[in-house]
């Protein structure tokens, strides 16, 4: 991985004030063109999304290998001058290497870090809660021993992985807010009674709310409820890939082409990108 070619302090600066006040989206690119085309329409900030970059290189999400997360990190930080928040997964390996791995997505630019709960055995989807903190406090330290302003975001995946108990999720969310995760997460929430809970559960800390579908919500409803800030995970590139499934099979199928119908023009992406 070579040097960063930008200064990430004045970002992550402006990315630590985002969540001061108000509520912000910070959108899910999967790939450099995708993460400028989000630039171009002004988001404030970009967060990678693990599962859109893994079908981009025809893996399944959790696939992708802590080497390749890291270049894609690099690669998505120095497409645009927008902070970056990392979805990290639970920090690749062993608690030992937690610590290690941080540090070395800090410095490939990124604004934020988050670290997940879900283990990787299917029988126990959710590692215990000890397990849990002290990964989170291993990314914390790491952090803080970096001196630099990186976010650490904390993942309560219950609603995830089949274990939507929200008491659970509020249980664990506080006590990684308590290991010094700046900001709490737990996707897979959906409705205003789960949302508001876990706002009221770890104030004053910011909430970060996944919506990766079409939802009864505006961003004003979300921004009411007390969450601070929303992403869409890999909303954006299924979006994509439904086009191109659609347009796809209707031509094997059918043969007809006018699956094309809604394409982007190539003369617009081209002054976008040139």
């Amino acid at each position: 991985m070579t040097a960063l070619s930008f200064d990430p302090r004045p970002r992550r600066a402006a990315f630590r004030t985002l969540h001061d006040h108000g509520c912000f989206v910070l959108p899910n690119p999967w790939d450099v063109g995708s993460a400028r085309y989000l630039h171009s329409l002004g988001f404030p900030a970009l967060a990678s999304t693990s599962s859109g970059v893994a079908w981009s290189q025809g893996n399944a999400d959790g696939e992708l290998s802590l080497e390749a997360t890291l270049e894609h990190l690099h690669a998505l930080a120095a497409a645009t001058p927008l902070p970056v928040n990392a979805d990290f997964g639970d920090g690749f390996g062993s608690l030992e290497a937690v610590g290690h791995n941080v540090a070395r997505a800090i410095a490939t630019g990124v604004a934020g870090i988050s670290i997940e709960d879900a283990g990787p055995d299917p029988a126990h989807p959710l590692r215990t809660l000890d397990e849990a903190v002290a990964r989170v406090r291993a990314a914390r330290d790491a952090i803080d021993a970096s001196g630099e302003d990186v976010i650490l975001v904390g993942r309560a995946e219950n609603f995830f992985v089949g274990r939507p108990d929200l008491d659970d999720a509020i249980t664990r969310l506080r006590a990684y807010a308590a290991a010094g995760a700046d900001c709490l997460y737990a996707p897979g929430i959906t409705t205003a009674g789960q949302i508001q809970a876990v706002v009221a559960a770890v104030a004053p800390r910011p909430v970060n709310l996944l919506v990766g579908s079409a939802v009864p919500y505006t961003l004003q409803d979300i921004a009411d409820m007390g969450v601070r800030r929303v992403s869409v995970g890999g909303a954006m590139a299924r979006t994509a890939w439904g086009g191109m499934m659609r347009a796809s099979q209707l031509l094997r199928d059918e043969g007809r082409f006018d699956g094309f119908g809604d394409a982007a023009s190539g003369a617009v992406l081209n002054q976008l990108f040139r």
